[in-house]
């Protein structure tokens, strides 16, 4: 292995977590899609919401680690990308935020019907954020992208049958992955009551099968649209990954058909990142049509910093997310439930006043902030407009918290 092809395979390596992971947050969005309504729809809702709590951020920081290496070490590759496939990529970007806010809206919908339309935003957010991420993975395996700002048309580089067929196959996968992780929970968390693991259970096999059909539908996809990775997928160096890929996914429905759900959460991990194991393979060393990953590289100096950088943070990272999901499987972070604490009516109208005057004092700040930054140009007042941005960021977060967090918080400083 060169030098060159380091901080790719660390992207790579960052690209199975994501899917895995985040795949699983975007999943457990689809099953709130498909849940239906009555009761047993709301307990399969409410699991999900409450199994990923601790995670969905973290999760996201993949993606993030991803783009930053691949922009860092392969700046061609990545302009070139990032501008033909725009598109894609704002769609997944708007997905992300809608999907973060439609998360934490949840907990302050007050009716029935609020709670609804608050999950339904979610959940076709977490269908439509996978499968625009999964077009812009088919419009590079399939060659669509070139060397180039746009290197390739803003359209058909996307809506095209590799693209569509990868997109379809990430919200399964997620789907299929996210089953199997709220098997093991629901019945982990269950305290004796089987009959939601059991609902998912069935869901997780029947989504296992369904995933296993839009990927052999997607080889096929491949067979005549993408023949080079198709080729070396199936006869090539990416084959092992696929044997291996099909092997843990069978072997995962059956560790879920007999209810032993820990194996099976990692054998459904190995399942989807040899999926990207063997297209990176299949991939390699084409980067783009008609550039190389030799080619795509940065500096010599760069590429050791980016190097160096990822295993100091690694170093930093790792322990903090394996502390992170040891106490989120243990049930350390489950929701406790809300607090019976009533703010007094007095709390009340001063916790009113207050909400009103943070609302006054972030319009001050930001119109004084707009002022100092584009009106004067002394280096002072620009501190002095920065200063005002930071007030305003402090008083409109307090201004937009919900009632019941500023009455509990007065209730705490009179119990003080």
């Amino acid at each position: 292995m060169h030098l060159y092809e380091v901080p790719l395979w660390f992207a790579l390596v960052g690209l199975a977590l994501y899917t895995v992971l985040g795949g699983a947050d975007f999943g457990a969005g689809f099953w709130q899609l498909v849940a239906g309504r009555g009761k047993q729809a709301d307990e399969v809702r409410d699991e999900a919401h409450h199994a990923m709590a601790p995670v969905w951020e973290a999760n996201h920081v993949w993606l993030i680690f991803v783009l930053t290496v691949v922009w860092t070490a392969y700046p061609a590759a990545f302009g070139s990308i990032a501008s033909t496939l725009s598109i894609p990529l704002f769609i997944a970007g708007v997905g992300i935020v809608m999907r973060g806010g439609a998360y934490a809206l949840r907990a302050g919908t007050r009716t029935a019907g609020e709670q609804r339309r608050v999950d339904t935003v979610f959940a076709l957010s977490s269908v439509l954020t996978p499968f625009a991420l999964g077009t812009v993975i088919g419009a590079i395996a399939s060659e669509r992208v070139h060397l180039g700002n746009p290197g390739g048309s803003l359209v058909t580089s996307w809506l095209n049958p590799t693209s569509i067929a990868i997109g379809v196959l990430a919200v399964a996968s997620g789907a299929y992955t996210s089953a199997v992780f709220l098997s093991g929970d629901a019945e982990r968390h269950g305290h004796g009551d089987s009959a939601l693991a059991d609902r998912f259970r069935a869901r997780a096999l029947g989504a296992g099968l369904a995933t296993g059909a839009i990927a052999i539908g997607a080889l096929i996809v491949l067979h005549f649209d993408a023949e080079r990775i198709f080729r070396r997928l199936t006869q090539g160096v990416g084959l092992p990954a696929l044997v291996a890929s099909v092997i843990a996914g069978i072997a995962t429905l059956a560790l879920v058909w007999r209810r032993r759900y820990e194996p099976a959460r990692y054998l459904a991990a190995l399942a989807v990142a040899a999926t990207i194991a063997g297209w990176a393979l299949a991939q390699n060393p084409v980067f783009l049509h008609g550039l190389t990953i030799r080619e795509a590289a940065a500096g010599h100096d760069t590429l050791v910093a980016v190097v160096v950088a990822i295993l100091v943070g690694a170093l930093l990272l790792f322990p903090s997310l394996a502390l992170l999901f040891q106490l989120t499987l243990g049930g350390e972070l489950r929701d406790s439930g809300p607090s019976s604490v009533e703010a007094p009516v007095g709390s009340r109208r001063r916790g009113l006043v207050s909400v009103r005057l943070d609302a006054r004092l972030s319009v001050a700040f930001l119109v004084a902030g707009i002022g100092f930054l584009t009106v004067a140009n002394a280096g002072w007042a620009h501190a002095i407009g920065v200063a005002c941005f930071f007030g305003f960021i402090l008083s409109g977060f307090r201004a937009a918290l919900p009632p019941g967090i500023v009455d509990a918080g007065l209730v705490d400083e009179e119990q003080l």
